[in-house]
């Protein structure tokens, strides 16, 4: 890590974008670049889909834990994605802030809305409404989109034709956040997320 990197202020980082769009290749290609940038490993009802390890990709929890957490106020978003229930347990972010590494969060846009509102209502002294950016991942189009899913080979044909329809309802909500990345190119898109955190890096400090 540079010094610049050592004195900036940590950020939350959230990044959302339909399912295909690129945004868990993007921000693991950005984790392994960054060893001071963590992912949040967010908690959810849903089963492990291929090579998906509990405590690496996600926290995976029966419906009950789930709500138990709920209701003790654990989490700093929580919603309902696809039938399954997701969430963001607050206090490894705020740990991970508290500590000066950044945090980032790959969520929906549900998710990414509340935690914006979290942030908003949050103390103005606060380390989420300081450092807090959020980065829409958007395709290049609905055609690229559909063909990424079916390449994934995770879906049959009408899971995949639910997520579209999903991914139109999202894609209206892009210019609800701060930066939006087009995710042609991996490489292109990847350099545009880089130079976002750089900015706000800068910005936060």
């Amino acid at each position: 890590m540079s010094n610049d990197q050592a004195r900036a202020r940590p950020l939350l980082i959230v990044i959302s974008g339909p399912a295909g769009a690129g945004k868990t290749v993007l921000c693991s290609m950005l984790l392994a670049e960054r060893k001071d940038i963590l992912r949040s490993v967010s908690c959810t009802t849903r089963p492990p889909r291929g090579s998906e390890k509990d405590g690496v990709d996600y926290r995976f929890m029966t419906e009950q834990e789930f709500l138990d957490m709920e209701r003790r106020g654990e989490f700093l978003e929580s919603a309902v994605v696809h039938g399954a229930r997701y969430g963001t347990p607050r206090t490894a972010v705020e740990s991970a802030l508290k500590s000066g590494l950044s945090v980032a969060l790959v969520i929906d846009v549900q998710g990414a809305a509340l935690v914006r509102n979290a942030v908003r209502n949050g103390p103005e002294s606060g380390l989420l409404r300081n450092g807090f950016v959020d980065i829409f991942v958007m395709p290049p189009s609905v055609d690229a989109l559909r063909s990424r899913l079916a390449k994934r080979g995770e879906d049959s044909a009408a899971e995949i034709e639910r997520r579209l329809g999903n991914a139109a309802a999202e894609m209206l909500r892009a210019g609800e956040y701060m930066y939006v990345v087009i995710n042609d190119e991996l490489d292109k898109a990847f350099a545009r997320l880089k130079e976002i955190i750089e900015h706000e890096r800068g910005r936060a400090a």
